[in-house]
């Protein structure tokens, strides 16, 4: 009889030995479920992050952009507005359980944070993609 209390509790204790790989919300799932029907395909932990860390050049300003200007390179930190300054919460749900919990929330910073950084709306694939990314840390 106790080795089986041992195997329960073992099981019972693994997901804090190996959390999660991705923290799924079930506002992300909906919007990647909308992404698809747009026509993106597979969205990649890989594509997220190169798009989050590629550099792109504002036409007006010639400054150099990328979405760590704001957000930092670890997700798992607190950012900063480029322009005001103002403190941004960590994207990482991860350490940020309230990221990624709203639709209304999400396409808002989508869209907002895609046209000031790559000067133009991000496609479904480039949301689905960035999206995954953000889910995996």
């Amino acid at each position: 009889m106790q080795k089986k209390h041992l195997v329960i509790a073992g099981i019972a204790l693994l997901p804090l030995v190996n959390p999660p790989l991705v923290y799924a919300t079930t506002a992300v799932e909906q919007l990647l479920v909308e992404y698809r029907s747009q026509g993106a395909t597979e969205f990649t932990v890989e594509a997220g992050k190169e798009l989050f860390f590629k550099e792109f050049v504002d036409a007006k300003s010639t400054q150099v952009r990328q979405c760590t200007t704001c957000h930092t390179d670890d997700l798992r930190q607190p950012g900063k507005h480029a322009k005001t300054g103002k403190r941004i919460d960590p994207l990482a749900p991860s350490v940020n359980p309230k990221s990624l919990m709203e639709i209304k929330n999400i396409n808002k910073w989508l869209k907002r944070n895609c046209e000031w950084t790559i000067g133009r709306e991000c496609t479904a694939q480039e949301k689905g993609d960035v999206l995954t990314f953000m889910q995996s840390q």
